[in-house]
């Protein structure tokens, strides 16, 4: 017993506590916005949406540290478990359990009659584990032309499927996941060239070929402001004005006079950090999520191999997007393409699945070192 609880205690040293503090910090503010919007009637939002971010967060965490106590090398080898089932699930958005909600352009939700389900959420998870592995795997023939094809294919997947839904912004973020993990790992810088090459007419393609119109009309209208106001405009000016009407330091969690925005609650969480806490409060809470991205990034320097580092890295570049994109379509320099805040945005699944990628960086951390494997030492 005395030995189960001596490497309990090694195990826990060894964690990154600053970053495991730092999201837990993140997903209370979110509850306790969650509760004012509730408490203030704003968008209608029911005392479920709080009470489910309350329930996401404390699972979130429980997984967080079960996810980080096992070795990494091990998880990865179960391959064959959890990224068929990941395709499974996304698969069957395209059957009569696929979900289209009210306002969306994709059908990327499952109804499982008494909950709801993004599987979209738990392919990112797969694919971060399943690529850096491919890749470590593959590091010595990476730049041979075959092997860089199977490399390809595997990214293109889950950035395919994904938007076949319609859901573009995450198959945006599958695609710099893919791009920041391939980089990272050695790719030759005549792939490098290539690919800068193929750009340019990639993007030809995707605009005239790939996108429907309303995606198309969303980056043009950040081109000339003010071409749509009661249209797709609508959204991101009224969040505009949220942010603006928080002044300095906020109207407060209660009592305010605040603006309603559409999706306030979801992808446009920002608007209201804006509006209780103001300017200084919003720049707060982005020095937050920029601390997480950063000790993300460190830490990926801090890994014991090249599958560790890419794990971490693809693990911040999915953070990084989703932090990026959603401040930028808040602030009406990114286009309206349905990604959430991570650990502020309401969401189960998101919130969940955003807490098991924290344990693959809280696990490669910890597991560099034989000494602080929690349950077993490493072959």
């Amino acid at each position: 017993m005395n030995k189960i609880a001596n490497r309990l205690l090694k195990y826990f040293k060894k964690l990154d506590k600053g970053l495991l503090m730092a999201v837990t910090l993140c997903s209370a503010i979110s509850v306790l916005l969650l509760y004012s919007m509730h408490v203030n009637k704003l968008n209608d939002l029911g005392s479920s949406y709080y009470i489910t971010q309350l329930v996401a967060t404390f699972l979130g965490i429980g997984v967080c540290i079960i996810v980080s106590s096992i070795d990494y090398h091990h998880l990865v080898k179960l391959w064959f478990i959890y990224a068929p089932a990941a395709l499974i699930l996304v698969g069957l958005t395209f059957t009569g359990l696929g979900l289209q909600r009210a306002g969306a352009d994709d059908r990327a939700w499952l109804n499982l009659g008494f909950t709801t389900l993004q599987p979209s959420e738990v392919l990112k998870l797969a694919f971060i584990l399943t690529f850096a592995y491919h890749l470590s795997k593959d590091s010595a023939k990476l730049n041979h032309p075959l092997h860089l094809l199977f490399i390809i294919i595997h990214g293109a997947i889950p950035v395919g499927i994904v938007a076949l839904q319609g859901d573009y912004g995450t198959a945006l973020v599958f695609l710099v996941m893919f791009v920041v993990m391939l980089f990272s790992a050695g790719l030759s810088i005549k792939y490098i060239i290539a690919a800068l090459v193929a750009a340019p007419p990639a993007v030809y393609l995707l605009w005239n070929y790939g996108l429907q119109s309303v995606h198309k009309k969303r980056i043009l209208i950040l081109i000339n402001p003010g071409s749509d106001p009661m249209g797709l405009e609508y959204q991101q000016d009224l969040s505009l004005a949220a942010l603006g009407s928080g002044k300095l330091f906020g109207k407060g969690l209660y009592g305010g006079s605040y603006v309603t925005v559409p999706e306030m609650h979801n992808d446009f969480m920002f608007s209201y950090v804006g509006q209780v806490f103001g300017f200084v409060g919003s720049v707060v809470v982005v020095l937050i999520l920029a601390y997480i991205c950063i000790k993300i990034l460190l830490d990926s320097r801090s890994t014991m191999d090249s599958l560790g580092k890419l794990i971490c890295l693809g693990t911040f570049a999915m953070l990084f997007t989703h932090c990026f994109m959603n401040i930028g379509m808040v602030l009406k320099v990114m286009p309206v393409i349905g990604i959430p805040l991570p650990f502020f945005s309401a969401g189960g699944t998101a919130l969940v699945s955003m807490y098991v990628a924290i344990g693959f960086v809280l696990n490669c951390i910890a597991h560099n070192n034989k000494k602080y494997r929690m349950f077993y030492d490493h072959e």
